[in-house]
């Protein structure tokens, strides 16, 4: 039995049962302080660990945007949820076209993990750059942000609540014997109003949508643009996509908790809305595919595979082919964008602005 899963018991026989979010968010919290979760050796990879080329498309986009803002001598470059600092690493490399943007910017890392923070900081010294650390979006300085979000919001908490002829009941976790398991709180949540039909799952990102209002505030006071890059889909749409990842393989959510990654799907729509509705301008959303073309990574391979033996060239192609793959499980499609900028930023690179309406 894994050590959170002791406390899970004890705190459920204590206080009953608890929602999937509370569950998620212990989770989350044992899990990342706790190991570095990413590369071969660890539940999973991310794209700036595939390719180089990943990191400096960021890279250029941001500095296209940058000129677009009248490149402000005050900007904090963010990244929420930074890994091992590999994207920071390759965006910082790609940034050295414009000198200017050095002497402009400071780094800001949003990161809780102890050991991720010392891989960070390792992986990021070299660049020259100013590097700070914070536990929480709120604690980065004010001034005119730049921010990429690879990979996080999918690993925030969420609340489910599943259809049933009463109404939206919020799914809870139990106990079961020694185990733990999904069950219902009798009572309906008013606010959604009835079920469309029993059985459906319907999540509500609470943490996500906080995070949005927080990017708004700072985009609208200070501007600045924030780009969002993570699976998920273009709600509306009902599904439980939680989901539980160890050394790669999916595993049961409950069996192992703070053990395995855990993560759901992105509603981008429902992000997109809730910072149009606050004032900010989205842009997107598009494939991650598209986007990468859009930004220029064949080009960027050719040039890479031009000063590369047969054996680096070979590995440039799978991953192109990797970050850029199409179908319902290639990261190409799985894998959407979407951008978030103060209301006077009327256009990015690679991605078209949502009307009102969308």
């Amino acid at each position: 039995m894994s050590p959170l899963k002791d406390s899970l018991r004890e705190l459920i026989a204590l206080e009953g049962p608890i929602t999937v979010e509370r569950f998620m968010s212990l989770c989350l919290r044992h899990y990342y302080a706790t190991r570095d979760p990413l590369g071969v050796a660890g539940d999973f990879t991310t794209a700036p660990e595939i390719s180089q080329m990943f990191g400096e498309l960021i890279g250029l986009w941001m500095l296209e945007v940058w000129n677009g803002m009248g490149r402000p001598t005050d900007c904090r470059l963010v990244e929420l949820g930074p890994g091992r600092g590999t994207l920071m690493a390759d965006l910082l490399r790609a940034t050295r076209l414009l000198p200017d943007f050095k002497a402009a910017a400071t780094v800001h890392l949003v990161e809780t993990s102890p050991s991720l923070r010392r891989k960070q900081q390792a992986a990021l010294a070299p660049s020259g750059f100013s590097l700070h650390w914070h536990d929480r979006i709120e604690d980065v300085p004010p001034g005119p942000i730049l921010l990429v979000a690879n990979e996080f919001f999918d690993a925030l908490p969420v609340r489910q609540f599943v259809g049933t002829e009463r109404g939206w009941c919020e799914r809870l976790i139990g106990l079961e014997g020694e185990g733990l398991i999904f069950g219902l709180r009798p009572e309906p949540e008013p606010a959604l109003g009835k079920a469309l039909k029993p059985g459906d799952i319907l999540e509500w990102p609470a943490a996500a949508l906080d995070v949005v209002s927080e990017l708004v505030r700072r985009l609208a006071h200070d501007m600045g643009a924030a780009l969002i890059l993570d699976y998920g889909y273009w709600g509306p749409a009902f599904g439980d996509t939680l989901q539980a990842l160890k050394a790669h393989k999916p595993v049961d959510p409950l069996e192992e908790p703070g053990e395995a990654d855990l993560t759901t799907h992105v509603d981008f729509h429902r992000l997109a809305q809730a910072a149009a509705a606050q004032g900010a301008r989205p842009h997107g959303i598009v494939t991650q595919g598209d986007f990468l073309q859009a930004l220029g990574i064949e080009a960027r391979a050719s040039a890479l595979k031009g000063r590369a033996t047969p054996a680096q060239a070979a590995d440039i192609d799978r991953a192109l082919a990797r970050l850029t793959e199409r179908g319902p499980t290639g990261m190409g499609d799985l894998f959407k964008v979407l951008a978030v900028t103060h209301e006077g930023i009327e256009a990015v690179p690679g991605l078209p602005a949502l009307s009102p309406s969308s």
